[in-house]
């Protein structure tokens, strides 16, 4: 089995269920995006939401990421910086609950947070500041952290830290890790392109996007198009396309990976537990088809429940499915 270590902004989400998506409009947050907010605009919201059902999780992209593949068996790290605050100590001992191994940097500004506005149709719009975490430096990177790992997971929300993400890619292709990212959020794509197209082009070896980020990343191509002016620039492409499932491309391999049924009560999580599970099954050797579905699985049974974290009762259901996929 493949080791996976992740770097990421390590934020506590702070879970709200919007009674209507108005509230979104009155505080020009466009739905479905991820807005960086200073710690004034963060209160602001905290407050106008004050009468909103919330509550507070660990979370972050990659972490979420990490923290399923710890829930597979895969042996995990994770990299992040969060305050000497009493939210740090909960963020790094959730972690190891999970069974990852964190290498946790500590700062003098506060551990920073992700209000998670959740819409009735279960759309999530996330006011983030970053606090501690924009703090993490390419020098927090020491390549003795990297050792006997196979892959390193990036999100997309890095991106705007160049220098960090150039690092991790020379560490990356030194310790001869393969790279996996996911884009994250159409506006930072939209934002960030000029960096992305090269970063992408000569460092990533697998990518996830979801189809508002691809078709900002080539406007004007579908789902189809881009999946293959992906697979261009990658070894393994994958765009997702909602309910109906996602497209992978590798090589010569093109598959579509039907969607499964599911309850939609909350999708934040869900591209992290897909990627999850395309990376457990890339870590368990499967074919394209077996690793999709398994993706999907992960991807299904998380926007079921509010939030990013999954009961022990349904973890055991997804590794008995798992073993149904993969006997297939």
């Amino acid at each position: 089995m493949l080791k996976i270590i992740g770097i990421g902004n390590a934020l506590v989400d702070i879970m709200t269920s919007l009674e209507e998506d108005e509230f979104l409009e009155i505080n020009e947050l466009p739905k479905g995006s991820m807005q960086l907010v200073e710690a004034d605009k963060s209160a602001e919201l905290l407050k106008a939401a004050d009468r909103l059902k919330k509550h507070q999780v660990s979370g972050g992209a990659t972490a979420n990421t990490i923290r399923s593949l710890a829930k597979l068996g895969v042996e995990t790290g994770f990299i992040g910086k969060v305050g000497k605050d009493t939210l740090g100590d909960f963020y790094e001992k959730e972690l190891m609950d999970y069974g990852v191994k964190p290498c946790m940097m500590r700062a003098d500004i506060p551990t920073g947070t992700a209000i998670a506005l959740v819409s009735k149709d279960g759309e999530r719009t996330f006011a983030t500041h970053l606090g501690a975490a924009i703090a993490l430096t390419p020098e927090d990177l020491k390549d003795d952290d990297f050792e006997a790992y196979n892959i390193l997971y990036l999100e997309g929300y890095l991106v705007q830290n160049h220098d960090l993400l150039t690092r991790a890619a020379e560490i990356s292709k030194k310790k001869n890790l393969q790279l996996a990212i996911d884009l994250a959020s159409y506006n930072i794509v939209a934002a960030e392109k000029d960096f992305l197209k090269p970063f992408v082009r000569d460092h990533v070896d697998i990518l996830f996007a979801n189809e508002e980020e691809a078709e900002s990343f080539f406007p004007g191509k579908s789902p189809e198009e881009a999946v293959v002016a992906f697979a261009e620039m990658v070894d393994t492409a994958i765009v997702k396309i909602g309910p109906r499932g996602a497209l992978i491309h590798r090589g010569d391999e093109k598959v579509l990976v039907k969607g499964r049924p599911a309850t939609c009560l909350d999708t934040t999580g869900a591209g992290d537990n897909f990627a999850a599970g395309f990376l457990y099954g890339l870590s368990e050797g499967l074919d394209l088809k077996h690793t999709g579905d398994i993706a999907n699985l992960l991807g299904a049974n998380v926007i079921e429940v509010m939030g990013t974290s999954m009961d022990d009762a349904r973890w055991g259901s997804i590794r008995k499915e798992i073993k149904k996929i993969t006997s297939e």
